[in-house]
């Protein structure tokens, strides 16, 4: 008798219509490091009704609130902001020179096209480059913030203050979310939109399976990440939580370049990262591995010397110590314009903080040292 074929179950995938409109609107929408005011609406607005409460604090990081009276107050945390750059000076002729603001790359600039903020709107450029034709072979000069410039069709100074224009306009790239193989989400600024989707579908689930949470809450989106975790820093000591699960994007080393030796063997499509480091609390780490393996959710694992270089340091070494842990997603060219994540991967990412949620009781103990 011939056997049958097996064939692989689909898996049904946690993500709704909604969520992916919100998601294709959220990463196509601008949120530049101290700019994050527009993007933070938009994820505020998607949040509202999965929440009890929610609120702004003074530099703009947003906060949706469940069960706002409870004392134990739980954390989930990604961070809103996207490098971008600010005009620093503009020539006679026209053309714009650049800073950065956060960490971007300087040699992918060449080509793009970019917005431009004013107070008048958007106004477009591109970065200009010479022609191949023209460039000497032999003395090749690479992009560096000393040649890289704006071209906005101008060709005075006084033409490019009159778009409205100045010193300080901050600049983003154009391009745009898309799907690759119907495997890879794409766009600039995934880091860490993507992570500000992932906690906002945290809330929709915990809303529309209707857990009761025994804590208070506390869904973070934070701002200025990229210029040294101040966002995080401050709406710690607004909230003073008593636990902080923070999720970031890590990177994939599976592609060409990338040292598996420095950076470790992580890959896109097998799941979170759970990092092990001074800032990650021990026992929260381990109920984060056992929620895990209890719903076979697949995980990989990172090590960090000093810090994380995330948002959890900022949680774990404020008011006291916070027991803070870090769920990365991995992530191939960060600070691109195509950050590329396994959609795989967001869904589990997903699972993996509800299901260490509901692990948490009321009043946990995530003492290190227990009398």
């Amino acid at each position: 008798m011939a056997k049958k074929k097996e064939t692989k179950k689909e898996t049904k995938s946690i993500l709704t219509k909604s969520s992916h409109e919100f998601l294709r609107n959220y990463l196509n929408n601008s949120s530049p490091t101290g700019f994050e005011s527009t993007g933070q609406k938009l994820w505020i607005d998607y949040l509202k009704p999965y929440i009890d409460d929610y609120f702004f604090d003074n530099y703009g990081t947003a906060v949706g609130v469940i069960n706002p009276k409870a004392e134990f107050k739980v954390v989930i945390e990604a961070h809103a902001d996207e490098i971008s750059w600010f005009v620093n000076y503009i020539t006679n002729d026209g053309f714009i020179y650049l800073r950065r603001n956060g960490g971007s790359d300087h040699m992918i600039a060449p080509s793009k096209r970019v917005n431009i903020y004013t107070d008048k709107g958007i106004v477009k450029a591109v970065f200009g480059w010479p022609a191949i034709h023209v460039r000497d072979a032999a003395k090749e000069e690479p992009p560096s913030l000393k040649n890289i410039f704006l071209d906005c069709g101008c060709n005075t100074k006084k033409e490019v203050e009159e778009l409205g224009i100045h010193v300080g306009c901050v600049i983003t790239y154009e391009d745009e979310f898309m799907v690759l193989n119907d495997r890879y989400y794409v766009g600039r600024a995934l880091d860490n939109r993507v992570g500000g989707f992932m906690i906002a579908e945290v809330a929709r689930l915990l809303k529309e399976s209707k857990t009761k949470l025994p804590f208070g809450l506390y869904i973070v989106n934070s701002v200025q990440e990229e210029v040294g975790l101040r966002g995080a820093e401050m709406i710690t000591h607004t909230i003073k939580p008593n636990v902080a699960i923070i999720t970031d994007v890590c990177h994939d080393t599976q592609s060409p370049m990338m040292n598996k030796i420095s950076s470790g063997d992580l890959a896109c499509g097998k799941g979170p990262v759970l990092t092990y480091g001074p800032a990650v609390q021990n026992n929260l780490l381990k109920l984060i591995i056992e929620a895990a393996k209890g719903n076979k959710i697949p995980f990989q694992r990172a090590a960090a010397s000093r810090a994380t270089g995330t948002d959890t340091d900022a949680f774990a070494y404020s008011v006291g110590g916070v027991p803070s842990a870090l769920i990365s997603l991995p992530l191939r060219y960060m600070h691109t314009t195509v950050e590329s994540v396994h959609k795989d991967d967001v869904e589990n990412v997903i699972k993996l903080i509800f299901q260490s949620l509901k692990a948490i009781k009321n009043n946990h103990d995530f003492k290190y040292i227990k009398k």
